[in-house]
């Protein structure tokens, strides 16, 4: 932990006595599966995160970050198009993302204003036919799971998160010194690895930097993991492929202990891996002019309501993690903690504002950069996102508001639709469904009514569902779903 912060605390008097060039490099660690509150530096009792903790210590951590679509591979497509799944989705073939759409990634936008662009790691944005990602960038190669271990030319096996971050390394010592760089390590971790099922390594497999890690520590039962809470959730959820999956790895309380142990090794790999691409940005002579940005796809149950996985409405599912380390910073504005409502849809537009490119008017989200330097606007920052999963169905399809106050989510295929309302203020952990409570009528229209503007902003209601081509999930008795098991988690 020390070394990281002496090494951070350099590279900030680095830069502040170097003239460093007007464009920045960037640096964008994306996690996968991981939920807001599994860092130490956002007070987690276990889990260690001493490098991305640093980060956060010399940078800023927003700690009101989440995504408009709570699955990967949509995630990963807000970020890169700069849209609403709502907008980039083909409406015949969801989720694959519209030809258009791919005009103005990011990556393509940076590397026509003269960025040298990377990608390394999970790919996964669902891509029209033809579509060839690897010609997107200047060097990319996809490292995928299935399995985490890799063998090596001499026979050893390799994480892919250390794989991810050799490529990095690889690619910041050939970085000229004359351009930017725009480079993406896209983990896998800490994903399920969804084929194995046995408890530990097999369900969460982790890299061998982390062996025999929180062996010694007692993992508490899930917060929010009293049965009468799973058992108050309308039929379809509590039948749904959360539920599926919270067999698979939470279903006993030893497994549980061991399965999160394993995830949180996974998640502290991550975490030493990145410890490396920092010392390699380093002794490149590249570290004083790196923005670096870590977050994650989605968020994760674990155990949480009785559920395993994201996709649903809840908090545990919309909410990720989001630090951002300038080293241009002055010393008075690092290490604050900003609690303004932040998304995964700003990314895109904070890096083109980074790089001085012109923003596309097809972007739906907003610089982070005004908050991120401490700066003040004249446009008030958001107080309410539109959030949505748009396949799954008709168990998983739905749209809502999460507000300031109030969080509103309609499940629209369900026959009438199931709406969900709560009140953040008398009910942070979302357990009271208010939607029929006539005392709260008038709050239900208002978000009802602030859903569907937002919805029509951009392209209104979807097709039927036999005419969406989306993947659609069918429960048998026990809940476990008869289609789109593996493939709706990668």
């Amino acid at each position: 932990m020390k070394s990281v912060f002496v090494l951070l605390s350099s590279l900030c008097l680095a830069a502040s006595a170097a003239d460093t060039p007007s464009r920045p490099n960037i640096l964008f660690l994306f996690a996968d599966d991981q939920r807001w509150d599994t860092q130490s530096c956002a007070g987690h009792p276990i889990v260690q995160t001493p490098t991305v903790d640093s980060l956060a210590a010399q940078g800023v951590r927003f700690s009101n970050a989440h995504v408009t679509t709570a699955v990967c591979w949509v995630s990963r497509a807000v970020v890169l198009t700069g849209q609403w799944a709502r907008t980039h989705a083909q409406r015949d073939a969801i989720p694959t993302v519209k030809p258009q759409a791919l005009a103005t990634m990011y990556p393509v936008l940076l590397r026509a204003a003269g960025y040298r662009t990377g990608h390394f790691g999970k790919w996964h944005m669902i891509s029209p036919q033809g579509f060839k990602p690897q010609e997107q960038y200047d060097e990319y190669e996809a490292i995928g799971r299935n399995p985490y271990f890799k063998t090596m030319p001499d026979g050893t096996k390799r994480h892919e998160t250390d794989l991810v971050c050799d490529k990095g390394i690889e690619f910041i010592k050939s970085q000229p010194k004359d351009k930017p760089f725009a480079l993406n390590l896209w983990f896998n971790a800490a994903h399920a690895e969804d084929n194995d099922h046995r408890p530990g390594i097999g369900l969460y497999p982790w890299p061998q930097s982390t062996d025999g890690m929180y062996e010694d520590r007692s993992i508490p039962p899930a917060r929010l993991g009293d049965p009468a809470i799973y058992e108050a959730h309308p039929q379809f959820l509590k039948d749904s492929i959360n539920r599926e999956r919270w067999f698979w790895g939470y279903d006993t309380p030893e497994k549980f202990e061991i399965n999160l142990r394993a995830y949180y090794r996974m998640i502290s790999g991550v975490d030493k891996a990145i410890a490396r691409v920092l010392a390699a940005l380093k002794e490149a002579g590249l570290a004083d002019n790196t923005i670096i940005v870590y977050s994650a796809d989605n968020g994760y149950y674990l155990g949480d309501r009785g559920f395993q996985g994201k996709w649903s409405h809840y908090e545990e599912s919309l909410r990720v993690p989001m630090i951002v380390y300038d080293p241009r910073l002055p010393k008075e504005q690092r290490g604050r903690v900003v609690d303004d409502l932040v998304l995964n849809v700003d990314l895109p537009a904070t890096f083109i504002d980074w790089a001085g490119a012109k923003r596309p008017d097809a972007y739906e989200g907003r610089s982070l950069s005004t908050l991120i330097e401490g700066k003040g606007s004249d446009k008030p920052w958001r107080d309410h996102f539109f959030c949505e999963h748009l396949d799954l169905a008709p168990t998983l399809t739905w749209e809502g508001i999460r507000g300031q106050r109030y969080v509103y989510a309609r499940y629209f295929d369900q026959k009438p639709a199931y709406e969900f309302l709560h009140d953040l203020e008398t009910d942070r952990d979302e357990l009271k469904n208010l939607a029929t409570d006539p005392a709260h009528a008038e709050a239900l229209q208002k978000m009802r009514a602030l859903c569907d503007a937002e919805m029509n902003a951009r392209g209104g209601p979807l097709l039927p569902m036999d005419q969406r081509g989306a993947r659609k999930f069918t429960p048998n008795k026990k809940g476990a779903g008869k289609k789109a098991k593996a493939e709706a988690g990668n």
